[in-house]
């Protein structure tokens, strides 16, 4: 059986029902947060539950772990910088404290796979500043983002847990910026939303200079690239991190090339705009998945057209609702804000 936490979100709702058509047998443990995606499946074990408050009943029975679960950007992290480091850190390193014992007690290897993010590499840099050195790997990393920065805590507490217990086999996929469609959808990632202002204004904005970079990763990508990794020789991932990217993108370039694919497909044209009258400071990575395809065989080659084009016609379809973007299950900021405040007023 396979664990997967955060199995209800974003990537994990993909991942999950790949797992099943592959025949495994997965256990997902989710809060719930943006309700249930899954239809009734007889290998498949949802419990809603909170892994700040990890019990050892969710492992058992359990081969490998992928951990999905916490706060995934920016805005969520800065918003509850308490729950960030709770979910992120604090959360990873009990969960991989239980696995590390059971796989002592069991005398067999636990894999454990975790979410990490590109975005440990990132600075801020001004549009001069945005030729930046390519990140790999084995570069040293110090990042001060809240939402990065936990992540980074989270990779040095479970390289610490793999120093005591041999048999904790903990690995952490470096993602770029995912996109494209999924059960559990968000417009809130750069791809998803420049398709979704697309299709409502037919014009996209771009704030900032537009010139720093950004990895990127389709969603079916992300799910391939974990699924390699359940099968990959143990000796090869035991505390290694894996930066998983398909192609870095200027965001204007990526803008000009969203707008450029919708209106090849559709005939709809779609004005690019600079809007300069904010801070011009941005984030801004480029980042190597060399690491991965030398080490282990696996690329990600999906780009963004077949992406933005399944986007647009679900769109099209109404599968979002009239208005997507006034919808806050889509976007993780406004769910958390509304989440809280509810709990706040209960």
């Amino acid at each position: 059986m396979i664990l997967v936490t955060g199995g209800a979100g974003y990537v994990g709702s993909l991942l999950t029902k790949e797992l099943l058509a592959l025949g495994e047998t997965v256990r997902v443990v989710d809060t719930m947060w943006f309700g249930d995606p899954f239809p009734s499946h007889e290998r498949l074990n949802l419990v809603n539950g909170d892994l700040r408050n990890p019990s050892p009943a969710w492992l058992d029975g359990v081969d490998a772990i992928i951990h999905l679960s916490g706060l995934s950007n920016d805005p969520t992290a800065d918003f509850a910088p308490e729950l960030n480091s709770e979910a992120n850190v604090f959360a990873t390193r009990q969960l991989a404290q239980l696995a590390a014992e059971k796989a002592t007690k069991d005398g067999k290897p636990m894999r454990y796979l975790f979410a990490s993010t590109c975005s440990v590499y990132y600075a801020p840099t001004s549009a001069d500043q945005a030729n930046v050195s390519v990140m790999t790997e084995d570069m040293p990393i110090a990042p001060t983002a809240n939402y990065s920065k936990t992540k980074r805590l989270a990779e040095i507490e479970l390289l610490r847990i793999a120093d005591k217990y041999p048999l904790f086999v903990p690995t952490m996929l470096r993602k770029g910026t995912v996109f494209g469609l999924s059960p559990r959808m968000r417009f809130d990632l750069v791809v998803n939303v420049f398709t979704l202002h697309a299709w409502r204004n037919r014009r996209l904005t771009v704030h900032g200079h537009g010139e720093a970079w950004r990895p990127l990763l389709h969603i079916r990508d992300a799910v391939d690239a974990y699924i390699h990794l359940l099968n990959a020789p143990q000796e090869r991932i035991r505390g290694e991190a894996f930066n998983c990217v398909h192609k870095n993108y200027r965001v204007l370039e990526l803008a000009h090339w969203v707008a450029e694919v919708i209106e090849e497909n559709y005939g709809v044209e779609v004005a690019v705009k600079r809007d300069r009258t904010g801070n011009s400071a941005s984030r801004s990575y480029f980042v190597s998945g060399d690491k991965i395809a030398r080490e282990l065989g696996f690329s990600a080659d999906r780009g963004t057209a077949e992406a933005v084009k399944s986007i647009w016609e679900a769109l099209e379809r109404g599968d979002f609702g009239l208005e997507p973007e006034k919808d806050p299950r889509y976007f993780n900021i406004r769910w958390l804000k509304d989440t809280l405040m509810a709990g706040a007023n209960a």
